[in-house]
């Protein structure tokens, strides 16, 4: 939980900024639909929990 509520906020603000610049991207598309399914929590937000935690266990372990 303490994960997702962090990577929305990640997310949100990278979004942001993004916008802000009006830097129209295929990161900017990734960062974008990152958000909507951390923010939406929807039937997808659970393998991109998954992977997402997946992801932070092999950083941590390196």
């Amino acid at each position: 939980m303490a994960i997702t509520v962090s990577l929305v906020a990640l997310f949100g603000l990278v979004l942001f900024f993004l916008l802000r610049s009006k830097s129209l991207s295929y990161g900017a598309a990734f960062i974008a639909v990152m958000f909507g399914f951390y923010l939406a929590a929807t039937g997808a937000a659970g393998p991109m929990n998954q992977l997402t935690n997946a992801v932070v266990d092999a950083i941590r372990n390196l």
